[in-house]
């Protein structure tokens, strides 16, 4: 089964599982916002795809950081302090694709070569 993570109100994910549901591939959804992130979740994400691409440093969340929590990350396990309490910050989607493979982010042409 497809996990797509993210917030229901993010552009980014709403394309992403639309485009999902186009190709007919049942996923489910996890709402960080929500639920929290799961901490052995966000660890993997880091390992597998780089704490830098997980934390997005564009967003909003990120920069209402005051300086001193934005200067305080500076490796991976620093970045997901910020990530568990900020669920925002946190670049979306994340998605877990049924055979255990990580992405980040949505395009067509990058979901296409990964169900391929």
């Amino acid at each position: 089964m497809i996990t797509v993570y993210g917030i229901p109100n993010c552009d980014t994910v709403k394309r992403a599982r639309a485009w999902l549901t186009e190709q007919g591939l049942a996923h489910q959804f996890f709402d960080f916002k929500k639920a929290g992130v799961p901490a052995t979740e966000l660890a993997a994400w880091c390992e597998q795809l780089g704490w830098e691409r997980v934390l997005n440093r564009a967003g909003t969340t990120w920069r209402k950081q005051d300086e001193a929590a934005r200067a305080a990350v500076v490796d991976s396990a620093s970045a997901q302090v910020l990530l568990l309490s900020e669920p925002s910050a946190i670049k979306r989607p994340v998605v877990r694709w049924s055979d255990g493979r990580l992405s980040i982010g949505f395009s067509p042409p990058q979901f296409a070569e990964l169900i391929s």
